[in-house]
């Protein structure tokens, strides 16, 4: 069942005034430690990768807003910049990993959250749904 949805969206080039004012605080600050390692590697690839890792940047931070919403609470707790992550699995789809609190709370409520990240030119975007799992039948 769904509990909430939730989207944003992120003017890449408001992202890229951010970066340019602020650089690794701003990082800092939206990413956590696997996201990190992926802006970096993509940091390193000149101007171009400059681009792509802001926009790695945006569409993470519009993921973290859009969970938030989902979850009715925006970014407080138990929901942080740093509490969740967004990180790709092998096919290259971005999952939504919870840590610490957040982790907890979705795990004692039986919630998962899925979430789509997309980026075109100026913009950058993302949608989260939360949904309630039924309890595994003891049969």
């Amino acid at each position: 069942m769904i509990v909430g949805i939730g989207t944003d969206v992120v003017v890449i080039a408001r992202m890229r005034a951010l970066y340019d004012r602020w650089g690794d605080r701003l990082v800092n600050r939206i990413l956590g430690e696997q996201e990190r390692q992926v802006f970096q590697a993509r940091l390193g690839r000149g101007q171009a990768g400059l681009a792509r890792a802001v926009s790695y940047l945006a569409k993470r931070f519009a993921a973290k807003e859009a969970v938030g919403k989902a979850l009715g609470c925006g970014l407080s707790s138990p929901m942080s910049l740093h509490s969740l992550q967004v990180l790709n699995n092998a096919a290259g789809a971005p999952q939504a990993v919870a840590q610490k609190g957040l982790a907890s709370y979705l795990s004692e409520r039986g919630l998962v959250v899925h979430i789509s990240v997309s980026d075109e030119q100026d913009l950058a975007q993302a949608f989260a749904i939360v949904e309630s799992q039924p309890p595994l039948s003891s049969h």
